[in-house]
């Protein structure tokens, strides 16, 4: 016979294991559960998401396929046509180079420039707080505004450029910074890199910050000295913020309007149109909606193709 004091002890498991199995069915219950109720803060989000972009990007691409005006009803249907004039047309073969030179100028200057600044601004430096707001300033202004700025600054015979080119010896110094073919490019460049510069800085000090100072002493007790510190120990830890620059730059350069639009308005003859540029004036000035979505798809598949290449480059990167 079994004696009282083992009862409850050979009871207790007969009773325990259906209270648990009660409470992981409970639990199971509310997780489907709270998963429908979630589909309804969802879908808000996602219907106006569909209707804003999904639908107009996919008739976008269905029209680069046609001669729509963009205001009338009828259109032909004419298949690759928009797609090849792109690449027969002595304009667009102009934007298309510009676009990338935009964006490589771009992306390593600001790169370069916005790491220097960010190492010199985490430093024991005086002010550098103060130093950091002024670096970034230029980031929060509209592009239009930092254009027109830089439109003055431009200014042949009276700019501040050339005066500042005057006032340290080459008096004979008066290019048309925005009027010569040669030059154009390169300044609106010169805009674009100026203005974004802060924003790589604040990316890279975030990473610079996340350094273990520890790495850093020990690399200086070993007779590391500074260029050597940096290559073999900083810029290893800051390969994501470095692949994150270089994607955002890149995006930031295929993507520049503005700088151009208010300088140039894409010229002097053509010569400083970027692809976005090309769209707008394709589709709203002169009237040809299903060539400028044409040219706006190549556009996106540029910028998609570098942006997944970037991202993986990205993934590997936080996989070592």
């Amino acid at each position: 016979m079994t004696s009282p004091a083992t009862a409850p002890a050979t009871d207790a498991p007969r009773t325990a294991a259906p209270r648990a199995d009660r409470g992981s069915s409970f639990r199971r219950n509310a997780q489907r559960t709270g998963s429908r109720y979630l589909w309804l803060f969802i879908l808000p989000a996602a219907a106006f998401y569909i209707f804003v972009v999904l639908i107009p990007s996919f008739q976008g691409v269905f029209f680069s396929f046609t001669n729509w005006n963009g205001l009338s009803a009828d259109w032909k249907f004419v298949g690759l046509d928009n797609f090849t004039r792109l690449f027969e047309d002595a304009v667009s073969v102009k934007a298309i180079g510009n676009t990338f030179l935009y964006a490589i100028l771009s992306t390593v200057f600001e790169n370069v420039l916005g790491l220097l600044v960010a190492l010199a601004l985490h430093s024991r430096i005086k002010s550098r707080n103060v130093l950091r707001v002024l670096f970034f300033m230029p980031v929060v202004l509209l592009s239009v505004v930092i254009a027109y700025l830089w439109q003055y600054l431009f200014q042949v015979n009276n700019g501040a450029i050339t005066q500042l080119l005057h006032a340290i010896g080459l008096t004979d110094a008066n290019p048309n910074w925005l009027g010569d073919p040669n030059l154009v490019v390169f300044s609106i460049s010169i805009i674009v890199i100026w203005q974004f510069t802060g924003y790589t800085m604040v990316i890279y000090l975030a990473g610079l910050q996340g350094i273990p100072p520890e790495q850093l002493e020990a690399a200086a007790i070993d007779g590391a000295g500074p260029f050597t510190r940096f290559w073999y120990v900083v810029r290893p830890l800051l390969a994501p913020a470095i692949t994150v620059n270089i994607m955002l730059s890149l995006i930031r350069g295929f993507m520049i309007f503005d700088q151009i639009w208010v300088t140039t308005g894409g010229g002097p003859a053509d010569t400083s149109h970027s692809l976005s540029t090309l769209v707008y004036r394709t589709a709203f000035q002169f009237g040809e909606l299903g060539r400028g979505t044409a040219i706006a798809v190549v556009l996106a598949l540029i910028v998609g193709i570098l942006g997944f290449i970037q991202y993986r480059g990205l993934l590997r990167g936080g996989a070592r």
